[in-house]
């Protein structure tokens, strides 16, 4: 099977209706704040805070945390799933003045893959939230998490998620998909090859417009 047949091609159109679709549940979740792992959570977070705004209501606050999997390199040279999360942006709390504690706080990334990243995401703002508690003789348990991915591997995970999160209903996942190549279009170098491609593998628009 060739690369190009064995990728599976996501347009924006795509991505925007798939936020759209959304939305309606991850209201009932009534996020506070939102953090975007980059550079896949990026443009989802910004399309979903539009569908997530209510008259009367300031937009959801959106902040971005960098975070790299690193690969292995096994022994025939060929990269392998990385283990290993580094933190190359995080949330400067006193810049920006977030506080974490008594919010409903909406994680999002474009996939959930291994989990790995996801896990590291939700554990090390946990450590924040308790080390902002302790400060103000508060109670970390009234923050509350909820995860928001585009696609959801059907696949044995290599870290797990909280129940807080996954036994709640405060976790969103668009579509849950089968262990494919998922190519994302800010990944790509031609965007008009890439939506050719959505196209024709009926990735583009799937939903009936709702407007002139």
């Amino acid at each position: 099977m060739s690369e190009e047949v064995s990728k599976t091609y996501i347009s924006y159109n795509n991505v925007h209706q798939l936020c759209q679709e959304s939305a309606d549940k991850i209201k009932a979740f009534k996020p506070d704040l939102i953090i975007a792992i980059g550079g896949g959570g990026f443009i989802p977070a910004r399309m979903l805070r539009s569908f997530l705004k209510e008259p009367g209501h300031p937009n959801v606050r959106i902040m971005a945390i960098i975070l790299s999997l690193y690969e292995d390199i096994g022994e025939d040279g060929i990269e392998e799933l990385g283990t290993q999360v580094v933190r190359t942006q995080w949330i400067d709390y006193q810049q920006s003045k977030i506080d974490l504690v008594g919010k409903n706080v909406l994680i999002i990334d474009e996939v959930d893959d291994t989990r790995t990243t996801l896990h590291y995401a939700v554990s090390e703002l946990k450590k924040d939230v308790e080390e902002q508690a302790r400060a103000k003789n508060a109670d970390p348990n009234d923050t509350k998490f909820g995860v928001f991915v585009l696609h959801d591997k059907a696949k044995p995970k290599r870290a797990d998620l909280p129940d807080e999160i996954m036994k709640t209903g405060n976790y969103f996942a668009a579509r849950t998909v089968p262990d494919v190549w998922i190519a994302y279009p800010w990944e790509s170098v031609d965007i008009v090859y890439h939506t050719k491609m959505a196209i024709e593998q009926g990735n583009d628009v799937f939903l009936p417009s709702t407007t002139e």
